[in-house]
């Protein structure tokens, strides 16, 4: 009888997962699952704590969800990449595997252990199939005229919505009860030999069914508000499927499947593309990984950036981690996301100009520390969404384009509803004084226990300017 190896990775759900459906798809050969902790490779990446317990969380309800088809799931754990290598090519011949099915990762690091792990299987005959699954559309095959990658998201966006139009990829169905199914005593999943940290269950709740209820929730009402209500931070106006996404409980197809049921017109641009156009820029920016993969090993994308001449400023970037710079929208933004792990989307950019364009500090010290918090971090977006807002990436922001962090929370907390609820020591501030509420504690000579803002932003523009048109020249 053969034995299929399925390798899970990023990929944590049954249904539409492309390497389960086709490890499944031989009924008479023994299917066998297989997920392997790295903790050093993720101290090294700066995975999340609160993303290792979801991580965890997700794989206790997937073997239960494995087993209930009769699929075991191995569960192992190694330093790194490069062990994990001789131990799943040992694996292999222990459990007298003839056929490994796994889903593409395109991380470089990721990249080079697949290539290693296919090398080796290669000389014991075992037969290796990697697949697509992570995207709409695989790497590079959205391309300009001349072949190569799109540099500018809005005519990459309009070639993959031209694509779809012409087909909608296919979501599989989970694959059916095996012989022997249900499985029973299943083995307790040790725990990660890394810091795990509680996360937020009504959230954030673990498990595709969550995922999969989520999603039909969103794809009713709330994506025709999304257009209206994204930028607010005191509403509940995102999705919260950016987790989901990020440890593959959930697939970008069941996302693109399910807002077409509800919302046929999605993809000829009607209210609920604004949300799917979000979609597309995840998609964008993995896309670009493939091409370009020096953005894996934290280079700016725009060459002339490497000569901005950052500042060390070590204190300035602790008071940003800890939501203590004077500035209310950026204070209350680093709060939510030390304490859940996750932060509005609009509030992701703001934080990121301000520690960049306003304390002129390099963008990768915000990288790494989004990616030490995110419950939905993931290398991709949040590389790309960095260098956009650093504008040293492709399509970025124009260097001079810098936001003001107290305009910024007068447009999109005008009340100060969500000041408030993160910063309980503003909270007597009046409306009219919660952007500046120094200014307001002056006035009324009022003692006020919040810092005074750690720059002029007038002041820090005009450096940051400088500094960009030097690297320029």
């Amino acid at each position: 009888m053969a034995t299929h190896l399925v390798w899970l990775r990023n990929d944590l759900r049954i249904n539409d997962n492309t390497a389960l459906y086709a490890a499944c798809r031989d009924r008479q050969a023994k299917v066998i699952a297989l997920f392997i902790a790295t903790p050093q490779q993720w101290r090294q990446h700066q995975m999340a704590p609160r993303q290792a317990a979801f991580i965890y969380e997700n794989l206790q309800l997937l073997q239960q969800e494995l087993a209930q088809r009769g699929i075991p799931l191995h569960y192992h754990q190694c330093d790194d990449f490069t062990t994990s290598v001789a131990w799943i090519t040992a694996f292999c011949l222990q459990h007298q595997v003839d056929h490994l099915f796994y889903n593409y990762q395109y991380e470089v690091n990721e990249q080079q252990r697949d290539a290693l792990v296919e090398k080796a299987l290669f000389w014991q005959d075992v037969v290796v199939q990697g697949f697509d699954d992570s995207l709409l559309l695989p790497p590079g095959s959205v391309q300009t005229g001349n072949r190569e990658m799109y540099k500018v998201f809005t005519p990459f966006s309009k070639a993959l919505v031209k694509r779809l139009q012409q087909g909608v990829p296919e979501c599989l169905p989970a694959p059916a009860a095996r012989d022997g199914a249900p499985l029973q005593h299943l083995s307790p999943l040790e725990p990660f030999d890394y810091p795990r940290q509680p996360f937020d269950q009504q959230l954030f709740p673990a498990g595709e069914q969550a995922a999969i209820k989520q999603l039909r929730h969103f794809c009713q009402q709330p994506v025709s508000d999304y257009p209206a209500r994204r930028d607010i931070p005191a509403v509940d106006g995102t999705s919260r499927l950016s987790v989901y996404l990020a440890t593959g409980v959930l697939s970008p197809r069941q996302c693109l499947q399910r807002l077409l049921k509800q919302h046929p017109q999605a993809l000829s641009g009607d209210h609920s593309f604004v949300w799917l156009n979000e979609l597309i820029w995840r998609e964008f920016y993995r896309h670009l990984l493939v091409a370009y993969p020096a953005l894996c090993r934290y280079q700016p994308f725009t060459a002339w950036t490497r000569k901005v001449q950052w500042r060390p400023a070590d204190e300035q970037l602790q008071a940003w981690q800890q939501g203590k710079t004077g500035y209310p929208i950026v204070d209350a933004a680093m709060r939510q996301l030390n304490a859940l792990g996750w932060m509005h989307n609009r509030l992701r950019m703001i934080t990121a100009s301000f520690l960049v364009k306003d304390l002129l500090i390099d963008w990768r010290a915000g990288e790494r520390y989004f990616m030490s918090q995110l419950i939905d971090g993931d290398l991709a977006a949040n590389n790309g969404g960095w260098q956009w807002a650093a504008s040293t990436g492709t399509d970025a922001a124009p260097y001079f384009r810098i936001f003001n962090p107290t305009t910024q929370g007068e447009r999109f907390d005008p009340q100060g509803e969500f000041i408030r609820h993160w910063l309980p020591e503003l909270r007597d501030i009046p409306d009219e004084g919660i952007h500046q509420p120094q200014l307001w504690a002056k006035k009324n000579q009022q003692i006020l226990d919040y810092p005074q803002p750690m720059v002029d932003h007038k002041e820090a523009r005009k450096r940051t300017l400088e500094a960009f048109e030097a690297a320029r020249k």
